[in-house]
């Protein structure tokens, strides 16, 4: 193996489809479960509440957020551990009335599934619930959604150089978290964007100043400055509809 943990030329690839946490009461943690979460967007909504109704209605764990760029657009953002909700029940509510009268903004369509480290100290609670918490809490009335990709060079770090480039960009998140003002919901995309993008962040919180205060923080970390080959387009919203958080998954 090399610093960056590929395989040398010639080995056998072992295949892991398993998520990864840190010891729990001294045992490896291994899950196979994640949630999927995709933002829709549309464009030509005069009125929100036969909108906000049919997302009501339809039992999926989702947002609908009012967009700031744009006086007629929506986004919709659902949450699910099965990918076939998001092409089942999601697809159903989002092609019939009164969605089927807007206009889809497929650029702005952002599509990712939780993933670990191999750190977590809580791996479910990672992949499923904090995500479901960030997204759903009444608290978080503004949310920042952007895709990113990073440059190749950053996989040809050895891998204690990227543990410390990316230390420093959670180190400003955790602070932000840690004061109230904007926390984030890390999603991975690989080979399910349009554009190839490899990340889906979102950043939700009680005010839309800190996000944007978060996001031009981020920009002074090696990460960003130096790695990131591409960052957007970015959805801006205000929650109009949150699913209620259940008592098992705020818990």
């Amino acid at each position: 193996m090399n610093g960056t943990g590929s395989a040398d030329a010639g080995a056998r690839f072992s295949v892991d489809l398993l998520e990864h946490g840190g010891p729990l009461r001294g045992e490896p943690q291994a899950l196979d479960a994640r949630l999927f979460i995709q933002l829709q967007c549309f464009t030509g909504c005069l009125d929100t509440a036969p909108v906000i109704e049919a997302v009501r209605t339809a039992g999926l764990d989702a947002v609908v957020y009012a967009s700031l760029g744009d006086p007629r657009g929506i986004g919709v953002l659902v949450l699910a551990e099965d990918p076939e909700e998001l092409t089942g029940a999601a697809r159903r509510t989002l092609a019939a009335s009164p969605f089927a009268a807007l206009d889809p903004i497929p650029d702005l369509t952002m599509t990712g599934r939780t993933y670990s480290s191999g750190r977590e100290p809580d791996l479910s609670d990672w992949l499923l619930d904090k995500p479901r918490r960030n997204a759903l809490s009444p608290a978080n009335l503004w949310a920042i959604w952007y895709p990113l990709r990073r440059l190749g060079s950053f996989q040809q770090l050895p891998r204690e150089e990227q543990g410390r480039v990316l230390g420093e960009h959670a180190t400003v998140g955790r602070a932000y978290g840690e004061a109230g003002a904007a926390h984030d919901i890390r999603l991975e995309c690989h080979g399910l964007d349009r554009h190839d993008n490899e990340f889906v962040l979102g950043i939700v919180g009680p005010r839309l100043y800190p996000l944007s205060k978060l996001i031009k923080d981020m920009r002074a970390t090696r990460q960003t400055s130096e790695f990131i080959q591409s960052m957007g387009p970015f959805f801006i919203g205000r929650v109009l509809y949150q699913t209620p958080l259940t008592d098992q998954r705020s818990a």
